[in-house]
């Protein structure tokens, strides 16, 4: 089956084709989530998400890019709407424990729960550290520097998703590789 005739079934509606459209992308969306968001769990609820989202926003789909470009787009933005509430809730557990309410503060960092199956490191604590440096960085590179180095997309891909010029994918990228250098450095230097 063509894309177009892939896309217009799925704008009619028609189950079997949009559970083979599960089928086919399931596991790339599921990467995709636990590249932004290592807990396994979470990640699943989020990519059970985006196929909602692929469901109930396929008649607005124009056809620009490729649906699995649109796909992986709906993906990265339901991980970074999950990652924006994740945060919001410390905030305000931290508002009100500043307050005087008696509402427990999590200590640790959401992203201390590191269950990654593609990220192959020595130690699950250099991991964790990884992950808690990529999560400082700017939105932006935060994506641009996912998206590439954790879920393996190309330059092209990315422009794609974002929606970014590729010589502002590849600043962005340039930024976070140098930002990322020196949390590390200076996290390896303390460490020692």
């Amino acid at each position: 089956m063509t894309e177009e005739k892939l896309i217009a079934a799925l704008k009619s509606g028609n189950q079997k084709v949009f559970s083979q459209v599960i089928d086919d992308y399931q596991q790339k969306v599921f990467g995709t989530c636990i590249s932004f968001i290592p807990n396994k769990e979470d990640a699943e609820d989020v990519a059970q998400e985006v196929f909602l989202e692929v469901f109930k926003s396929i008649a607005k789909f124009k056809g620009d890019s490729k649906l699995s470009t649109w796909i992986f787009k709906i993906a990265t933005n339901k991980c970074l709407e999950f990652i924006r509430k994740k945060n919001a809730k410390k905030r305000f557990a931290f508002m009100q424990t500043i307050l005087g309410n008696e509402v427990p503060l999590d200590k640790t960092s959401y992203f201390t729960e590191f269950n990654h199956p593609g990220v192959l490191l020595e130690n699950k604590e250099k991991s964790v550290t990884i992950y808690k440096a990529i999560n400082t960085l700017p939105e932006a590179q935060r994506v641009v520097f996912t998206l590439a180095k954790i879920d393996d997309k190309s330059y092209q891909e990315i422009v794609e998703i974002t929606g970014k010029s590729l010589s502002s994918v590849e600043s962005l990228m340039f930024r976070a590789k140098k930002s990322l250098q020196e949390k590390l450095t200076k996290f390896y230097k303390n460490d020692i």
